[in-house]
């Protein structure tokens, strides 16, 4: 079951002193006790992948200005777009 792999994922991220922080969909029973659970809305499964992605890019985003990174230019990215 995908659930129970995703926790034992977690758990060892746990174990290796890893700060979780995990988005969930509120009327799933996730029975998650370790780490930050955020919930988030109800949403289907075609909707959830697009819906979560938006605190997720927000989450990193400001992580990334407290540790002071470069937000505007990451390092180690790859040019992908040729703009003409």
């Amino acid at each position: 079951h995908l659930l129970d792999k995703l926790k034992s994922n977690l758990e060892e991220v746990h174990a290796r002193g890893g700060e979780l922080y995990v988005f969930v969909d509120r009327t799933v029973r996730h029975g998650l006790d370790r780490g930050n659970v955020i919930e988030l809305p109800p949403a289907g499964p075609i909707a959830a992948p697009v819906l979560f992605s938006v605190p997720l890019q927000l989450l990193s985003y400001h992580v990334a200005v407290m540790r002071g990174t470069d937000v505007d230019q990451p390092r180690n990215l790859a040019k992908s777009v040729t703009v003409e």
